[in-house]
C-alpha cells in the first residue's frame, strides 16, 4: 500500500470531518483501502441529491486506477452508472496521482450535466437501455460462511451494506449453515463482494477484528425469469433443512438449493 494513498485518506478523513461523510470500510497491506464518501449536490433539479461514493484503491494506486461504486436515492440505477462512468473517464486523467479530491469535486460541479447527458441518451435510446438494464442490472448471489463469532455486530454490518447497495434478499442461519443470497445490480453485487473480503467484519479467536476468510462464492448469475425478485432484505433463522428448502423453493430457486445446499451438510 502507497504512503500516497495513506496520506490521501488522511486528508479527505479531515475534509469531509461531518458524521458519515467519510467512512474507512478496510485498510490493507494485501487489499488496499474501501472507504465510502457521502456528499450532497445542491441545486439539482430543484432538489438536493445526496452522493455515496465508494471507493476502493487497490496496493499500487495510485498508478492503477480506483475502483468506484455510485448510489443514491435520488437518481436512478442508469444515472447511478452514468456518473461512475464519468468518474472513471476522470480518474484515467489523474493517473499516477492522488485523484480522490478532485473526482469529488468534478462531479459536484458536473452532477448536472451528466444526469442531463443521461436524460438525452434515454430518451434517445430507451429500447437499448431497457436491455442493458436487463443485462447489467439483476443478478444473483450465493455466499457460504463458515462462522461469525461477533454475530450480532456481523449482521448488522450485512444489514447496511445491502441497505446501502439496495440489494435485496436473505442472511440465512441453519443449524451451522450460514448463507447469504442477494438480489441486485451486478455492479453493486460485485461492491458487496469487495465488501465482504476487505473489511473486518467479525472477530478471531482472541477477539481482534479481523477480515473474513472463510467465504465461499457458491452461486454468482443473472437471475432468470422464473425467478422470485425479493422485495426486501431480511435477517431468517430456520429449525430445519426442510424449512430452508421452502424458502428456496418460494423464491424459485429449488435447482439452486439442490445444487449447493445439500453438500454443505456432509
Amino acid at each position: 500500500m502507497s504512503e500516497l494513498a495513506l496520506e490521501e485518506l488522511s486528508a479527505l478523513a479531515a475534509i469531509y470531518c461531518e458524521p458519515d461523510a467519510c467512512e474507512v470500510l478496510a485498510v490493507s497491506e494485501t487489499h488496499g483501502i474501501t472507504f465510502r464518501i457521502q456528499i450532497t449536490v445542491k441545486e439539482l433539479l430543484d432538489t438536493d441529491v445526496l452522493l455515496k461514493l465508494l471507493f476502493h484503491l487497490p496496493v499500487n494506486y495510485p498508478s492503477t486506477l480506483p475502483d468506484i461504486s455510485v448510489n443514491s436515492d435520488q437518481l436512478t440505477r442508469a444515472q447511478c452508472k452514468d456518473v461512475k462512468d464519468e468518474l472513471l473517464e476522470q480518474a484515467k486523467r489523474h493517473l499516477s496521482e492522488p485523484m480522490v479530491h478532485d473526482l469529488i469535486l468534478w462531479i459536484q460541479q458536473h452532477l448536472k450535466h451528466v444526469i442531463k447527458q443521461s436524460a438525452t441518451a434515454c430518451n434517445e435510446k430507451t429500447t437499448l437501455s431497457k436491455g442493458t438494464s436487463t443485462e447489467d442490472g439483476i443478478w444473483m448471489l450465493l455466499l457460504h460462511l463458515d462462522h461469525m463469532r461477533a454475530k450480532a455486530k456481523y449482521v448488522k454490518t450485512v444489514e447496511k451494506w445491502a441497505s446501502d447497495l439496495r440489494l435485496t434478499g436473505r442472511l440465512m442461519f441453519m443449524g451451522k449453515i450460514i448463507l447469504i443470497l442477494l438480489q441486485g445490480d451486478r455492479s453493486n453485487i460485485k461492491e458487496y463482494l469487495i465488501l465482504q473480503k476487505t473489511a473486518k467484519v467479525d472477530v478471531d479467536s482472541s477477539g481482534k477484528k479481523c477480515r473474513e476468510k472463510m467465504i465461499s462464492v457458491l452461486c454468482e448469475t443473472k437471475v432468470q425469469s422464473q425467478c422470485k425478485r425479493f422485495q426486501m432484505f431480511e435477517v431468517k433463522e430456520y429449525s430445519t433443512l426442510d424449512e430452508l428448502q421452502k424458502e428456496f423453493d418460494a423464491a424459485g430457486l429449488a435447482t439452486l438449493f439442490s445444487e449447493f445446499v445439500p453438500p454443505l451438510l456432509k
